[in-house]
């Protein structure tokens, strides 16, 4: 089983920049596609970015596409998501989460099976 650790938020201004890390322990990271979601109060956790395994091939929500960059350091056994141009509606928890084994699609929360315990990102308009 992998364990996820996420970290690197804050409060930061409209039109900053914040840089998520989550860090895996256990085997096989980079046999597996991760993600990340958000979730603000009262909402439901919500698709934000995707990267798959060996190909590194990734996905983003509209919402974020050409603001936030995912990556990934198989040797650090490590994920990243760079954060650009925020605004107050990224305001939410961010979690990773990794994908043991592909059920046909990377959008949705239940598709995935560990996460992370969230890190708090606020953005002040």
């Amino acid at each position: 089983q992998v364990q996820l650790v996420d970290s690197g938020g804050g409060l930061v201004q409209a039109g900053g920049s914040l840089r998520l890390s989550c860090a895996a322990s256990g085997r096989s990271f980079t046999a597996y596609n991760m993600g990340w979601f958000r979730q603000a109060p009262g909402k439901e956790r919500e698709f934000v970015a995707a990267i798959l395994r060996y190909s590194a091939n990734t996905y983003y929500a509209d919402s974020v596409k050409g603001r936030f960059t995912i990556s990934r350091d198989n040797a650090k056994n490590t994920m990243y998501l760079q954060m650009n141009s925020l605004k107050a509606e990224d305001t939410a928890v961010y979690y990773c989460a990794v994908q043991t084994y592909y059920r046909g699609s990377y959008y949705f929360a239940a598709e995935y099976d560990s996460w992370g315990q969230g890190t708090q990102v606020t953005v002040s308009s």
